[in-house]
């Protein structure tokens, strides 16, 4: 075990810093301004086989965190330890075979599929060089706004794009989609055992209209290196109930509940887990307040995002500020 040291940590698209520690070969890693959860740092690659042994460890050394969190890894959905818990869901699939995926979609999406590839679209295999890195850099800047928020890459430079992209090349595949030569979508996809997990699947926006389905089609490609690698499970992050869940239940996906597990480490976090702090403030409000709060987030973004594009159209720049080859 060593003592605990401050470590930067990629969050939403910035670097920031967090307190952090190492026991017995496990990175933790603590954040929160009120109440601070620690987790292992790469919470989806790093199981916690043990969490009394770590649990006990973080309460003796005094790392400066009130809650100890972490979550089941699938496919193991049965809870098996009796701290308090609370049900997580996320998109997962069991990959059997390919076969067996695509006769089990709907019908649309299959179509979906075939039109894309009939319009001139390829998903291959690419190699991590500098010609990816620039059709990520242009993916990035093809809009500042995505899923009604603002887009953590946009605006960032080839050298960032470059640094953050080359993580796990030892056990990762980057899949691009293509047209015309031009990469109009990719997938990250890391390996983790016996998961598949993207770290990153992402189309340009202007692809993705009624023929084209470029994103689908990655998911596809993605399904085959499962089947091709022996890799039986495919998680895609969480499950939230809205367009973007839809896509993965539309594309083989299902809503799998796995059991987080919270852990008091002193007597403000045992308050904060009572009171439901440990969510933040967004513990206090109830379903239907969040619902609206989202609704109102997405309307003043998309209209700045508007407002920004028509002033910068006077100007004669190029809508998104960035000029996009």
């Amino acid at each position: 075990m060593t003592k605990s040291d401050r470590v930067e940590i990629n969050f939403k698209g910035k670097q920031v810093k967090v307190n952090a520690v190492r026991i017995e070969y496990k990175d933790i890693i603590a954040a929160g301004k009120i109440i601070k959860l620690a987790g292992v740092k790469i919470e989806w690659d790093d199981e916690v086989e043990d969490p009394e042994f770590l649990i006990d460890a973080l309460k003796r050394t005094g790392f400066p965190a009130d809650i100890f969190t972490f979550v089941q890894k699938y496919p193991e959905t049965k809870p098996k330890y009796q701290y308090f818990m609370e049900w997580e869901a996320v998109a997962a699939m069991h990959v059997v075979s390919f076969h067996d995926w695509w006769k089990n979609l709907p019908k649309k999406t299959r179509q979906n599929i075939r039109n894309t590839e009939k319009n001139g679209v390829v998903a291959k295999l690419v190699d991590f060089d500098d010609e990816l890195v620039k059709g990520i850099l242009d993916i990035y800047n093809d809009t500042p706004v995505r899923q009604g928020r603002p887009f953590w890459h946009y605006g960032k430079d080839f050298n960032t794009v470059k640094r953050e992209n080359a993580t796990y090349l030892d056990r990762c595949d980057f899949i691009g989609a293509y047209r015309n030569d031009e990469l109009i979508g990719f997938i990250k996809l890391v390996y983790s055992g016996k998961i598949a997990y993207p770290m990153q699947i992402i189309s340009k926006i202007e692809h993705r209209d009624d023929i084209l389905k470029p994103t689908s089609l990655l998911v596809a490609k993605a399904v085959e290196l499962c089947e091709k690698k022996n890799i039986p499970y495919f998680t895609y992050g969480f499950w939230d109930e809205g367009s973007l869940s839809e896509f993965k239940r539309r594309n083989g996906f299902e809503k799998v509940l796995l059991p987080r597990y919270y852990v008091p480490l002193n007597i403000k976090g045992k308050v904060a887990i009572r009171m439901n702090l440990h969510h933040g403030i967004k513990g206090l409000l109830t379903e239907k307040m969040k619902f609206y709060l989202k609704n109102v987030r997405n309307k003043w973004y998309s209209t700045l995002h508007k407002t920004k594009s028509a002033h910068e159209g006077k100007k004669g720049l190029p809508k998104s500020g960035i000029q996009v080859h």
